[in-house]
């Protein structure tokens, strides 16, 4: 029995239910097979709105959901609770690299499950080992730690830093403990990765946050080399394109601006590719189209194909500084997690694989231009590879809801303003063009909400 199955047949209960209220079985018909036992007030209660009404009594109300129920995917499709069928340009929030249910990623999951799940960092692990051989293989990076998350690997970070600075001025009484962050940032949700975060919305409900972060304007090479030489400052933290923040790209002039001064006053360069990297630009890393490399660099999203990891990647330098105790984390680098790491890597490093997800992402750049550029509403249309953005001069949030009542899933980013299309890497030509249609029907739904 399947979960969903598992919870439409058990009652839902509710403080109407418990005083005695007669409930009914409403039946449903669609993809998935199940009846729910719901109270009878609100009459005609969905499968989905059953899900919905349970989500609102038990679980803490941090999330703004759209009201769709999923409940099975399968390569870019997802399917909800009463069968309808998406295109996924979400991909779980750059997640879903290989998209759901990837035959590889299946099968390596359930090997190493029938094998060993999880024995903590008290003991080595054969998968851990063989995917940071992998990790350090294919990138800049002679050590790899190992996280749950990308907010985890930026505290990581920014520990590893801190420490670093601590290891490297031995005889300075207050070693440059700063950092640099940057307009329309995001590196996290807990309290150090937050503090690095721009958005103000995000910080002011928990200050205060870590102290000592100066935030910048992104590209602006003379204001961080200008602090940077100050020497306070332990580390930048810079995304080479920023997902969150608007799908903005660094220019190649501003990041060797950073390492140069980095190099100069002894701060470290951090890239936060959490959403950038692995694969999704057309490169594996998201830096390799600069050529300028960072001294740590945190990963997550897609690297275990939707199961929680995360990763910072350091140079020799900086792990040197770290020693036993300094950190650690007790489900990190687990030998599921990492099987299903590597089942990812090996398939999204191959120079074929790359090449097709910059060739798609060309593609489907160049038809939203044709296709969209001549709305009035539309500002730009701009990215790299699969991570794509759509600026408008209204709310994108009409669109993203008519998209979705048209089959089609797509994310914000930036002020709400900017139409974020991260799909599955293994997107096809035909499912983008269909993407592109459909975001194409649904834009007048902007005249409509512009005129309320």
């Amino acid at each position: 029995m399947s979960s969903v199955h598992l919870f439409l047949n058990q009652s839902i209960v509710s403080p109407a239910a418990e005083a005695g209220i007669r409930r009914r079985r409403i039946p449903f018909a669609g993809r998935v097979i199940a009846c729910a036992t719901v109270d009878v007030r609100p009459p005609g209660l969905t499968a989905a709105a059953a899900v919905m009404a349970a989500e609102a009594r038990v679980l803490v109300g941090t999330y703004a959901r759209a009201p769709a129920v999923l409940v099975s995917g399968k390569g870019c499709k997802l399917y909800d609770v009463e069968g309808r069928e998406y295109l996924d340009m979400t991909s779980g929030i750059a997640v879903n690299a290989l998209g759901h249910g990837d035959p590889d990623w299946v099968r390596a999951v359930t090997e190493q499950a029938n094998v060993l799940a999880h024995v903590s960092n008290v003991y080595y692990s054969v998968p851990q080992v063989e995917l940071a051989k992998r990790l350090v293989d294919s990138s800049f990076a002679d050590r790899v730690f190992f996280s749950n998350s990308g907010t985890e690997a930026n505290e990581a970070a920014i520990k590893f830093a801190r420490k670093f600075q601590k290891f490297s001025n031995p005889d300075v009484k207050q070693p440059p403990a700063e950092f640099i962050s940057f307009s329309n940032s995001f590196h996290g949700r807990t309290m150090g990765a937050l503090a690095l975060t721009s958005k103000e919305q995000y910080r002011t409900p928990f200050e205060p946050v870590m102290p000592g972060v100066t935030f910048l304007e992104y590209g602006n090479s003379q204001a961080a080399v200008e602090l940077i030489r100050t020497g306070k400052i332990a580390a930048v933290f810079v995304e080479p394109i920023q997902g969150e923040g608007g799908i903005y790209t660094a220019t190649k002039e501003f990041l060797q601006a950073l390492r140069t001064a980095c190099d100069d006053a002894g701060s470290l360069l951090v890239y936060d590719e959490v959403q950038c990297g692995l694969g999704r630009t057309g490169l594996l890393w998201a830096y390799e189209a600069y050529d300028v490399f960072p001294d740590i660099m945190t990963l997550a999203k897609p690297l275990a194909g939707g199961l929680p990891i995360g990763a910072v990647l350091l140079t020799e330098k900086v792990a040197s500084a770290i020693k036993y105790g300094d950190h650690g984390s007790t489900f990190a680098g687990g030998p599921l997690i990492c099987a299903a790491a590597i089942a990812v890597l090996d398939k999204i490093s191959k120079p074929e694989f790359l090449a097709s997800v910059s060739k798609k992402g060309k593609y489907f750049k160049d038809i939203l231009i044709q296709k969209l550029g001549g709305n009035s509403h539309v500002r730009e249309v701009r990215g790299t590879g699969l991570i794509i953005g759509v600026e408008l001069d209204v709310s994108a949030s009409a669109l993203v809801d008519a998209c979705r009542n048209s089959g089609l899933l797509i994310l914000t980013a930036g002020k709400g303003n900017v139409v974020r299309l991260v799909p599955p890497l293994v997107i096809s030509e035909g499912e983008l063009d269909r993407a592109a249609e459909i975001l194409l029907e649904c834009l007048p739904v902007l005249d409509q909400s512009n005129s309320k």
